[in-house]
């Protein structure tokens, strides 16, 4: 049941709203989760967990139980068909986390949403928000049914179409105003394949992103013109016969599940209006070349809880608009990366020959790869900060 006040109001129960909440609690602060879907999703997009972000959730007591169910990435590739143009080891990073974390979407939130109900946290579902009334000592948000609950402070964590946002007011634009299509599955492969690295494959029809996950799965991603609703064996093994390796071409095994979903380009106007802010998705959505938006999310949300925890500790309300200072370039930072390599891909031939040859530039050269690595690690983010 909901409660009918609380210091801060969490909506949306994925790995933003989860780890928001998280962060909040480990200070103390008294906050309620809500999200209007009935159960988590067993499947979800996002795959992969960067060292920044690791090293955020070490901060709030998740890194551990997460990297135990991971797989640990110690390079990056990109490709074209059988041609390695570019590798990116994780090695040389400033960090103990020197490496990408394979691991389901799914099972992030599974461990966060185990250390809030060990810390008692009211996770509470499906309740779906339809009004928000914002005053100078708080926000009111109304829930289906007519249920109201009151905070201090409410953060939007729900996604790329917001309802918070929306309510709020807060303007979602981009250069990119127009939607892009995108096929994901968890498949089984026979394949030639290191299982131990993600490869982004370039090709003329856009890019296809291969990622092992533990257990001998791999995380299939590809933009495509439009996807189908329920991507099949036959559709998902024309994709690999198009985009992936030739000389020993990947056969698919098993389509353990697979789906589609489109996004935007865009990036909320502002993180804060008043008590409501927004993080995740809800703030910055992007292609998914590179694996950047979940790892943004719960970085962003890291810092959310960390700042309102501070504030509510009797720390200056300006302390929030730091937050949406500070959040707001590295979504812009994060979003031109994503958008860049989703270019690299889908170049014409005449371009193709002098891109491969800038990326094995780029490859021979150590300083340029560990700049990449920091860039796909999410460091560069915290050197940022510091800075």
């Amino acid at each position: 049941m909901l409660p009918t006040s609380t210091d801060v109001l969490v909506v949306g129960a994925g790995p933003t709203g989860l780890a928001a909440a998280l962060t909040l609690a480990r200070r103390g602060v008294a906050v309620t989760v809500v999200d209007r879907l009935d159960r988590p999703p067993a499947t979800s997009r996002a795959a992969v967990v960067h060292a920044y972000t690791l090293e955020e959730l070490d901060r709030i007591g998740a890194a551990d139980p997460l990297i135990e169910r991971g797989l640990r990435s110690p390079r990056f590739t990109v490709r074209d068909r059988d041609r390695v143009l570019l590798t990116v080891p994780f090695h040389t990073l400033p960090t103990r986390y020197d490496y990408a974390l394979m691991v389901s979407q799914a099972v992030t939130e599974e461990v966060l949403t185990g250390q809030l109900t060990a810390l008692g946290v009211p996770l509470l579902r499906p309740y779906r928000m339809t009004g928000l009334a914002v005053d100078a000592a708080g926000a009111t948000v109304t829930f289906d049914g007519g249920a109201t609950v009151r905070a201090r402070y409410l953060v939007g964590a729900d996604g790329m179409r917001s309802t918070v946002r929306q309510q709020a007011g807060i303007g979602f634009s981009g250069p990119n105003d127009g939607e892009e299509s995108y096929t994901l599955a968890d498949v089984r492969v026979s394949s030639a394949l290191p299982r131990d690295q993600v490869a982004l494959f370039l090709a003329r029809s856009g890019p296809l992103v291969w990622a092992p996950l533990p257990d001998g799965v791999v995380r299939l991603v590809a933009a495509v013109d439009e996807a189908p609703a329920e991507p099949d064996v036959a559709y998902l093994q024309a994709l690999l016969d198009e985009r992936g390796p030739a000389r020993r071409p990947d056969r698919l095994v098993e389509v353990l599940w697979a789906s589609r979903f489109r996004l935007h380009h865009r990036i909320a106007d502002t993180f804060r209006a008043g008590p409501v802010l927004l993080a995740g998705d809800a703030g910055h959505v992007h292609s998914p070349a590179g694996g950047q938006g979940m790892n943004l999310g719960i970085v962003d949300a890291v810092d959310l809880g960390t700042t309102l925890a501070d504030v509510l500790a009797g720390g200056p309300e300006t302390l929030l608009d730091g937050y949406a200072a500070r959040r707001r370039p590295m979504a812009e930072a994060v979003v031109g990366f994503a958008d860049r390599l989703t270019r690299l891909a889908t170049l014409p031939p005449s371009r193709r020959p002098a891109r491969n040859l800038l990326l094995r530039l780029l490859s021979a050269v150590p300083p340029a790869r560990h700049r990449v690595a920091m860039r796909l690690s999410g460091l560069d983010q915290r050197e940022r900060v510091a800075g």
